[in-house]
């Protein structure tokens, strides 16, 4: 048991000297300029405490990159009743300020001010946003009355299925373009595939191009149907929506509405006090 326990004491002193030390960080520089690749690491005190590597860039003749997927990234839009709007930073409390965090929102159209949205942001940091919302005042604002009013809110999660423009990037999947045979299959120099399918209608060859990044379903003299996935699913994300209902209420109302509620309760209270005295003078006029 001791050579256990002082095994393990020995390696925990190790693990946490290697996190003190920041032993393996470092940074890569690349400066095309001059030619010279930097490479820099921190190691253990002594000699080798700065690590300090360069190169030629024409002596290297190739980089390995090793990629793998990232987390699922959430976004969000809220459709809000006109007038309704973002709330400025100094009408935000601390509290709401702890619980929005660094997220930055914004809006759709510059005269849309009621329809807020967020995203790209990670996953796995924002299970839960918060949106800070003001409301109009509708004593300033005749167009604006105490009323009940319904609030939309969409969120997605995923990894970029498609850019702007509305072009499909490598985070979605590629489906064949027409019903066929795969009669060659072409890797680009720069990443991606060139697929070639022989349509089984009329013989014609139809090219389907693969960026870089999704891995292949199909080989050469499968047989595909139309629209059928040739690609792997990256993406296992979605979309949800809802709705909500807002009650702008006006103060004067809630303290009538106290003040009536305390009316009532005190008449009851001098109703049940007088009914204890009329029975009381009734039971003496019975005695007497």
């Amino acid at each position: 048991m001791s050579f256990y326990g002082i095994a393990g004491l020995f390696i925990s002193s190790y693990l946490w000297c290697t996190i003190l030390w920041n032993v393996g960080s470092g940074y890569d520089q690349f400066d095309r300029k001059e030619g010279i690749v930097s490479i820099f690491r921190w190691g253990f005190p002594g000699i080798n405490r700065r690590i300090l590597l360069r190169f030629l860039m024409q002596d290297i003749q190739s980089i390995r990159i090793q990629n793998k997927e990232g987390g699922l990234n959430v976004g969000a839009v809220l459709i809000l009743p006109e007038g309704f709007e973002l709330a400025p930073i100094d009408r935000i409390s601390p509290e709401l300020k702890e619980k929005i965090g660094n997220l930055s929102f914004q809006n759709y159209r510059p005269n849309q001010k009621n329809i807020l949205v967020i995203g790209p942001v990670p996953g796995k940091k924002y299970k839960e946003i918060v949106f800070p919302i003001l409301s109009p005042d509708p004593i300033t604002k005749k167009d604006t009355h105490f009323l009940k009013y319904p609030i939309y809110v969409g969120g997605n999660r995923g990894r970029g299925q498609i850019y702007p423009d509305g072009s499909k990037s490598n985070n979605t999947v590629y489906n064949a373009t027409c019903a066929g045979i795969v009669s060659k299959i072409v890797r680009k120099e720069k990443g991606g595939y060139e697929i070639t399918i022989v349509d089984a209608s009329d013989g014609r060859q139809l090219v389907d191009n693969i960026p870089p990044g999704p891995e292949l379903l199909v080989s050469e003299g499968e047989s595909v149907k139309l629209d059928q996935p040739l690609t792997s699913n990256p993406n296992v994300g979605g979309f949800g929506q809802g709705n909500a209902e807002v009650v702008l209420q006006d103060p004067l109302r809630i303290q009538g509405l106290l003040l009536f509620f305390t009316s009532v309760i005190l008449a009851q209270v001098f109703l049940v006090l007088k009914k204890k005295q009329f029975e009381k003078v009734q039971l003496y006029e019975m005695n007497f």
